[in-house]
C-alpha cells in the first residue's frame, strides 16, 4: 500500500503514531487484533520500520549495528542476513555514513527482513536514489510480498514508484482520509479534461476538480460518475499524479 499526501498533511506523523514513536490524541492502532499502546513488545517482533534508511550510529560498522540490532528479536535469521548482505553488496565492515542513501536503504531492508518481519512500514524508503537504484528497491519490495507475504506500507511523493507495485493506495489531505482502495480503481474513477475556456459551461465549473484556466483554455480534474458533463470536450485517463495535483490545487484563472 502507497501512503501519499503533500508536504505537511501528516504522512510521517500517522506512521509514527502506528508505531508508538508518538502518543496519539484519539482512536487506536491494531496489529494482528492487537492494540499497539498494550502489545507494544510483542507486535513489534513481527513489524519493522524504518524512517528514510540508516541515519543512527554513522560511525559504527555495519557489523557493530547488527550486533546491537539482532538481540532484540527472537525470530532473528542470520543464514538469511548474511544472505541480503551478499545479495545487497554490502560489506559489513563499513561504517554507516560511509553508504550511499541506496544501499542505506538496502541495509534497513536486509535486517527487517533478516527477523521475517510480516509487516514493513517504510518512509519514503526511495526518497533521493537515483532511478535505477529505485527500480531496484521497488523489484525488492515486490519480491518481498510476493515470494514470503510480507504486507509493506511505504509513503512516497514519487507517484511513479507506486503505480510500478502499489496495488493499494492511502491518501490524506489535510490530516484527513480521502481515500483508501484498490490503486486501479482508484486512478480509474477520474478522468483528465481540458478544452477551450468557451466550453467551460456552468455545469462542468460546478463538476470539475482544480480546475486552472490561461490564455483561453482550461484544464481540470472530473470523477468518471460526472463524464456526462463533458459531451464535446477532450478527455484522457488520468495517472495518480496528476489526480493529487488537480485535488491539491485551488481553483485559478
Amino acid at each position: 500500500m502507497g501512503f501519499v499526501g503533500r508536504n505537511g498533511a501528516g504522512k510521517t506523523t500517522t506512521l509514527k503514531a502506528m508505531v508508538n514513536l508518538v502518543h496519539s490524541d484519539s482512536g487506536n492502532v491494531s496489529f494482528f487484533g492487537m492494540d499497539i499502546k498494550t502489545h507494544e513488545s510483542e507486535i513489534k517482533q513481527h513489524i519493522s520500520f524504518s524512517f528514510g534508511g540508516v541515519d543512527y550510529y554513522l560511525q559504527k560498522k555495519l557489523s557493530s549495528i547488527t550486533d546491537v540490532y539482532r538481540r532484540f528479536y527472537d525470530q532473528w535469521d542470520e543464514k538469511a542476513y548474511q544472505d541480503y548482505l551478499n545479495r545487497f553488496e554490502l560489506d559489513p565492515k563499513k561504517k554507516a555514513k560511509e553508504l550511499s542513501q541506496g544501499m542505506r536503504v538496502k541495509y534497513s531492508l536486509a535486517l527487517a527482513l533478516s527477523h521475517h518481519a510480516e509487516i514493513l512500514i517504510l518512509d519514503e524508503p526511495t526518497s533521493g536514489l537515483d532511478p535505477v537504484s529505485r527500480d531496484e528497491i521497488l523489484n525488492i519490495f515486490e519480491e518481498v510480498v510476493d515470494e514470503h507475504q510480507t504486507s509493506i506500507l511505504f509513503s512516497t511523493h514519487i507517484t511513479s514508484d507506486l503505480e510500478k507495485c502499489a496495488d493499494k493506495i492511502t491518501y490524506i489531505k489535510n490530516g484527513q482520509l480521502v481515500v483508501s482502495q484498490e490503486m486501479k480503481s482508484f486512478t480509474d474513477s477520474y478522468l483528465l479534461v481540458n478544452g477551450s475556456s468557451d466550453q467551460l459551461t456552468e455545469s462542468l465549473q460546478n463538476t470539475i476538480i482544480g480546475c486552472h484556466e490561461r490564455r483561453g483554455e482550461f484544464s481540470g480534474l472530473i470523477r468518471l460518475q460526472d463524464s456526462g458533463v463533458t459531451q464535446g470536450i477532450k478527455t484522457a485517463p488520468a495517472d495518480l499524479e496528476s489526480i493529487m495535483v488537480h485535488i491539491e490545487r485551488k481553483q485559478t484563472k
